[in-house]
């Protein structure tokens, strides 16, 4: 049987109140027939909003260990308690803290490490962290658009730097490791002017005025996302891990737009 065509376009799928209609009016059913218990499961961004309620339907599902990858260990250890709230038959070792700041390479190696060398077994990696802020800037350590660096090139970096831990437990668990990206039909909405230029990277860094449209450099992070998982999905066996994206839409209690609803609040919004 024919695949069931996908149309992604802005005029079919990805229109603005289009989104708006599904965010509003959609209500995805709750999975309720998952059993994770005995799985390891780390999620990145996980302190609040996607990741935050994606964590707390780990848990629900059983899942047995939950690992918390945060840039703030702070604020990791206060959704660690939120989500053991109400789980009194918890073992308190089911969840873990880790410190993962994707705005620095140093750290991102060293998360990867710190996974090869304690996990036993990794069946669900969900790599969700990202950042739209209201101002353009640049990484310093880096030198590329931190929109870009955190949303797309920290993150695929995450991505390759655990398929050896993947490779390495696959005899451990009875099925190879999940690997998803938070991604978004947003992608269809950039605009990616500079999509030919080489190199792509130096373009993206350039000053001018789309670049210091960060809504459109969200999207623009989002569309190379896109790109990269399915190249990704292509050169690794399933065997080893299988590679795939979701579209979450937003939930209430995010700090994606941190900078936004701070400047929101000062103004008295």
């Amino acid at each position: 049987m024919a695949a069931a065509p996908f149309d992604t376009t802005p005029e079919k799928q990805a229109s603005f109140p289009r989104f708006m209609y599904h965010q509003i009016t959609a209500t995805p059913q709750v999975v309720s027939d998952v059993d994770l218990s005995g799985q390891t499961a780390l999620v990145t961004g996980s302190n609040c909003g996607v990741g935050l309620e994606t964590s707390r339907q780990l848990l629900d599902l059983g899942v047995s260990k939950l690992i918390l990858a945060v840039r703030n260990e702070e604020k990791g250890m206060a959704a660690a308690a939120d989500l053991s709230a109400d789980r009194k038959d918890m073992s308190p070792d089911s969840i873990e803290v880790w410190k993962l700041d994707l705005s620095a390479y140093d750290s991102v190696v060293s998360f990867a490490e710190r996974a090869r060398k304690t996990l036993a077994r990794l069946d669900i990696a969900i790599l969700n962290a990202g950042m739209c802020p209201i101002k353009r800037t640049i990484n310093e350590s880096t030198g590329h658009d931190e929109i870009i660096q955190v949303n797309y090139l920290s993150t695929a970096l995450l991505a390759f730097l655990l398929l050896p831990v993947a490779k390495a437990v696959r005899n451990n668990q009875p099925r190879p490791t999940r690997i998803t990206l938070t991604l978004s039909e947003v992608a269809v909405w950039a605009r990616f002017p500079v999509g030919n230029a080489v190199p792509i990277l130096a373009a993206l860094d350039a000053p001018g005025k789309l670049a210091n449209n960060t809504n459109d450099r969200m999207f623009v992070s989002k569309l190379l996302g896109q790109y990269f998982i399915g190249a990704l999905a292509k050169q690794v066996p399933t065997s080893v891990a299988v590679i795939n994206a979701a579209s979450p839409g937003s939930v209430h209690d995010s700090q994606f737009n941190r900078e936004i609803d701070k400047n929101a609040r000062r103004a008295g919004h």
